[in-house]
């Protein structure tokens, strides 16, 4: 991406939110492409002609594949109380995703322990008592079925790497467009996972605020089912 594809979905002198589009990484990860976090430094550096390193604080993130929306703190005061937020529960995550296959029940929490393997950046399923076991819990609703996949809001209740991935994978039915963790159900195509729903309150104002943003509904497989994000 480029600095004139940056999507302000609302700023004020404390934080911005913006639309992660998908494979742009969050922040600087070892491959040293451009990212988000140096794209919304560089749109506050010169948009406010601000010298030398502008400040901006990385208060959650978003899997490369992954697109949908994100809030990024302008102060430091901002991005303690909004991390805060994050450890008590503060933040509300929803996304959508398609999967393949129909999950057995249309409504339900999946709950596991992953462990992530650092030499190849993936995750698996572990017991409790394996060393760097670290608990993920979600919920999940199935909102439409159309040609052998289903369209599902996923509430995350931790933050785990790769979490609605591996924990739907679980169940046998894994996001569309997942080579990685699909196994044989997986179908090639973009990873088909949006962060459509955050809803956090304002660090400064306490105001509660909620903002919503569509996955690409005219691309496949969303073009699929007929439905209305809230």
């Amino acid at each position: 991406m480029e600095l004139s594809d940056l999507n302000i979905l609302f700023e004020d002198n404390h934080i911005i939110v913006v639309l992660k589009p998908q494979m742009v990484a969050s922040c600087p990860d070892e491959s040293g492409d451009y990212n988000l976090l140096d794209c919304v430094k560089e749109y506050i550096k010169t948009t406010y002609n601000k010298p030398g390193n502008a400040y901006v604080g990385l208060v959650h993130r978003l899997d490369r594949p992954t697109g949908g929306v994100m809030v990024f703190a302008k102060t430091s005061k901002a991005a303690a109380r909004l991390s805060e937020q994050m450890k008590n529960g503060g933040f509300e995550k929803k996304y959508l995703a398609v999967l393949c296959g129909a999950p057995s029940k249309k409504r339900a929490i999946l709950e596991n322990y992953l462990r992530k393997n650092s030499v190849n950046n993936t995750v698996y399923v572990c017991t409790q008592t394996e060393e760097g076991a670290k608990f993920a819990s979600l919920g999940y609703e199935v909102l439409g079925e159309a040609a052998g996949l289903s369209l599902a809001e996923v509430t995350l209740h931790t933050g785990r790497t790769h979490q609605i991935r591996v924990q739907t994978a679980a169940i046998n039915c894994p996001v569309y467009g997942d080579m990685r963790y699909g196994g044989e159900k997986a179908v090639k195509g973009k990873l088909a996972l949006w962060a459509y729903s955050l809803r956090f309150t304002h660090p400064t104002t306490g105001e509660a605020l909620r903002f919503i943003i569509e996955p690409p509904k005219d691309e496949m497989p969303w073009k699929l089912f007929d439905f209305e994000v809230k």
